[in-house]
C-alpha cells in the first residue's frame, strides 16, 4: 500500500511537470523577442529533463537517466548557448517579430491541446503504463511546435519550433514505451546537435546574403525574380526551322 502511494505520489509529480513543459510550449508561441524565446525553450528542456529523471524513478529504467543527463547537457546548455552566440552575431537579440492575432494563436494552441486529448483517449486506455496520462501532453507538444513554425516568419523562430517538435517526440517516447534505446537516443542527440549547428552556419550565409532572416522576404524575392521578363528562357535553345 505505502508502495502503491508512493508511485501515485511520484506519477502526479509526473503529470505536474509534463504540465509544465506544455506550458513553455504556449510562452514560446506568445514570444515575439529572441532572447525570451531562446530561454522559454531552455527552459523546456530542464523540465523535460526533470519528467524524464520522474519517469526513470517511477519505471526503474536505469538508461533513463542517462537520457536525462543528454536532454540536459544538449538542450538546457549546448543548443540554447548556441543560439544565443547566433543572435549576438547576428545582432538580433533585441529583435522583436510582430505577430498577427496572438489571441487568435494561443486559441489554436489550446484547441491543439484539445484535439491532442481526443487523439491520444483511446491510447490511455488500452495502455498499462504509469504514464499513460501523459502522451496527450507530448502529442501536444508536437503540435504546438509545428504551430509555432507556420506562424513566425523569422528562421530562428522556426528551428526553435522545430526543436520543440523534437521535445514533443523525445517526450512522447519516453512517455509511451519508457524510452528508445540508449544507442538510439544518442544517435538522435547527435543528429540535433549537428542540425543545430548548421542551422547556425545557414543562418549567417543567409544574413550575409540577404541581410535579414525573413521567410518572407526570400519568398517574395523568388516571386520578383520568376516575374521578371524573360526569366527561365535565356537557358532555352532557338527553335531551328527546316
Amino acid at each position: 500500500m505505502t508502495q502503491f502511494a508512493q508511485i501515485g505520489v511520484f506519477n502526479q509529480a509526473i503529470v505536474l511537470f509534463a504540465a509544465l513543459v506544455l506550458f513553455t510550449s504556449f510562452i514560446m508561441l506568445a514570444q515575439t523577442r529572441m532572447l525570451p524565446l531562446i530561454f522559454s525553450f531552455a527552459w523546456q528542456g530542464a523540465l523535460l529533463a526533470v519528467a524524464t529523471a520522474l519517469v526513470a524513478f517511477v519505471s526503474g529504467h536505469s538508461h533513463l537517466y542517462v537520457s536525462a543527463l543528454m536532454t540536459v547537457a544538449l538542450k538546457v546548455v549546448a543548443i540554447p548557448w548556441l543560439l544565443y552566440r547566433l543572435t549576438l552575431q547576428l545582432k538580433i537579440q533585441f529583435d522583436a517579430e510582430p505577430v498577427r492575432h496572438p489571441s487568435l494563436l494561443l486559441l489554436g494552441g489550446a484547441g491543439l491541446v484539445i484535439f491532442s486529448y481526443s487523439v491520444a483517449l483511446p491510447v490511455v486506455h488500452r495502455s498499462g503504463l504509469a504514464t499513460r496520462n501523459t502522451i496527450a501532453v507530448s502529442v501536444a507538444v508536437i503540435l504546438i511546435g509545428m504551430l509555432l513554425m507556420i506562424a513566425r516568419k523569422k528562421a530562428l523562430a522556426q528551428v526553435i519550433g522545430f526543436m520543440s517538435i523534437e521535445n514533443g517526440l523525445f517526450f512522447s517516447a519516453v512517455v509511451s514505451t519508457y524510452g528508445m534505446p540508449l544507442v538510439v537516443e544518442l544517435g538522435v542527440a547527435f543528429d540535433v546537435l549537428v542540425a543545430a549547428i548548421l542551422f547556425g552556419v545557414f543562418f549567417l550565409h543567409m544574413r550575409e546574403s540577404f541581410d535579414s532572416l525573413d521567410v518572407d522576404r526570400l519568398t517574395r524575392l523568388s516571386e520578383a525574380r520568376d516575374s521578371l521578363p524573360g526569366h527561365g528562357e535565356a537557358g532555352e535553345a532557338p527553335e531551328s526551322h527546316p
